[in-house]
């Protein structure tokens, strides 16, 4: 009786470590929670930025998947907050990454050039599958960068995306010219990547010697 006892005891242990860790990576933490619930829908979120060590810390950590669940209350009401953000004309962009606001989780806002009336679209756990060779010149800036847009010559003409739908529809799209670049853009953030990066290893390489 006791040796059953005992073995429920661990199976019970196994589980609930289990729960937890699948909580951890489908689901928001404590501290994202109550930043996602601190205010309405209509209200922006703080941009983070890199002139904050803290702030510049978290910017720098790769985010993780987080579980497409239309009846996520928290997912629901982080994704209008996001987007709420990246239209606010204090922090008014082309597109924001989940990062950007403090929350480490898979999901970004685009504005689609590419498409009538140009709007804005959400995506869970993009993913580039695929880049061209051919290469586009681009400036850039950055709502978490103040101050300051960078011409970049090594962003792809094109990619191939995977991406996760509220729907739960798991995609596949080919992106080209700008718009493509605003993909590569917010997806960087989610690896923890800022344009800058790119920015410095041209720079590198330029100054790497010639070899014929």
């Amino acid at each position: 009786m006791k040796k059953l006892i005992l073995e429920i005891f661990i199976l019970s242990c196994i589980m609930g470590c289990s729960s937890t860790k699948n909580m951890e990576v489908n689901s928001f933490s404590s501290d994202e929670i109550k930043r996602i619930n601190s205010a309405d829908s209509l209200t922006p979120m703080r941009v983070f930025k890199i002139n904050n060590k803290k702030d510049s810390l978290l910017l720098r950590t790769k985010s993780s998947y987080i579980k497409p669940d239309p009846n996520n209350k928290a997912l629901q009401l982080f994704i209008k907050r996001l987007h709420t953000t990246v239209i606010d004309s204090m922090s008014m962009g082309v597109g924001i990454a989940a990062p950007q606001v403090g929350i480490l989780k898979n999901i970004i806002w685009v504005q689609r050039f590419d498409k009538e009336n140009f709007p804005f679209e959400v995506y869970l756990n993009p993913k580039i599958i695929k880049y061209s060779e051919d290469k586009q010149t681009v400036k850039e800036g950055c709502l978490s960068i103040p101050n300051r847009t960078e011409t970049l010559n090594s962003r792809a003409q094109s990619i191939t995306i995977e991406y996760d739908t509220m729907k739960e529809e798991h995609k596949t799209e080919t992106i080209k010219s700008f718009t493509s670049v605003i993909f590569q853009h917010e997806i960087d953030h989610l690896s923890g990547i800022l344009y800058l990066d790119h920015l410095d290893k041209e720079i590198r390489d330029a100054k790497k010697p010639k070899t014929n």
